[in-house]
């Protein structure tokens, strides 16, 4: 697999640094509620979000400096926990002493995951405050306390991206990360600067070992995969019957993460004839790439797909433009990656 060269920032891989302990109950009740927006209109569940609607561009840069309350960061004046003082404590220190994360340094030690977060790091932890669980608990009575270990391990690595220290004059709109628990996270710097649907509340908290920006309710994963995403949109079904022909449905299931751009069923139309066989496989390959990346991290020029040796090239003179394709709607996210939907079959020369 060829490594990504065509980004902005780089993008964090999620890493294998914290043993959560033994937990063979896979069920989870507490996926229910406050889940994702759905992918597009129509599809349920925690699917991701969709910037359809005309944030499927090239994505603007976030304004340099600018916090979620509309002033300056105020970690980076020495503020709201961005004193030296603070500085030399670890997030989970910082966390305690601000006095309104008692709810989640619970939840962390339930689940296994201060010790991690005491470890080197560098971590941004996108931290949902007392006040954050609290209105979660009022909609969402009992949730909380039915998760397994195993959902709320997942459920609270989902607020951490491992391997930098992102401050919010780092953060751009359209902007993804693969977050802890494997599963990409998207920013939005619209108005303000969210993730997911967590608006942050004060960044740039300087610990240690890393950065805390506050949000104001808790982000859950999505649940479903790429395929599953697909499918449930319901304009891809030439698509998924393709990967389903070329076996290469597993692999899309895998853990990825992976950037996909997806031909509607309306793209799969204006192809005189869908190709079979090696030549369908070679096709579909080529709208795949390794990584998690959003519109806002596109840049011009080409790109390594996972069919050997063939890059498409981005434009972004007028949108987003993969070879002649237009990219009509983007970041679609989904459990191992992001989709950006096409109007034509990208085809190997």
């Amino acid at each position: 697999m060829k490594h990504l060269l065509w980004m902005g920032v780089a993008l964090i891989a999620a890493q294998s640094i914290i043993a959560c302990g033994d937990d063979d109950d896979d069920g989870s009740p507490g996926t229910a509620g406050r889940g994702g927006t759905s992918a597009t209109a129509g599809t349920s569940g925690e699917a991701g979000e969709s910037s359809s609607g005309g944030k499927s561009g090239g994505g603007t840069s976030s304004t340099a400096g600018k916090s979620a309350t509309g002033g300056e960061a105020p970690g980076s004046n020495g503020g709201a926990g961005g004193s030296g003082e603070t500085a030399q404590k670890d997030i989970v220190e910082t966390a305690l002493a601000a006095g309104n994360f008692t709810k989640l340094a619970a939840a962390l030690t339930a689940a296994g995951l201060v010790d991690a977060l005491k470890g080197d790091g560098p971590f941004t932890v996108f931290a949902p405050d007392d006040d954050a669980f609290e209105a979660f608990e009022e909609a969402n009575e009992g949730v909380l306390e039915g998760l397994s270990k195993a959902k709320l391990t997942e459920i609270l690595k989902y607020h951490v991206v491992v391997g930098a220290a992102v401050k919010s004059t780092e953060l751009k709109d359209e902007q993804i990360f693969v977050t802890l628990s494997g599963s990409p996270v998207l920013i939005d710097t619209t108005g303000g600067v969210k993730v997911k649907d967590g608006e942050v509340k004060t960044a740039d908290i300087e610990a240690s070992n890393g950065v805390i920006h506050v949000i104001d309710t808790i982000i859950l994963p999505p649940e479903d995969d790429i395929v599953a995403t697909a499918i449930a949109a319901g304009t891809f079904t030439q698509l998924a019957d393709a990967l389903t022909s070329a076996d290469l449905v597993t692999a899309l299931q895998g853990p990825g993460p992976f950037t996909v751009f997806a031909p509607t069923d309306d793209a799969f139309d204006k192809l005189a004839a869908v190709p079979t066989g090696d030549a369908l496989k070679n096709v579909l390959l080529y709208h795949v790439v390794e990584g998690a990346v959003g519109s806002g991290d596109l840049t011009a020029g080409p790109v390594p797909t996972l069919l050997e040796d063939e890059s498409v090239t981005i434009d972004l003179d007028d949108g987003v433009k993969v070879n002649e394709s237009n990219v009509t709607s983007a970041n679609i996210i989904a459990k191992n990656g992001v989709i950006h939907v096409v109007d034509t079959v990208l085809v190997p020369e």
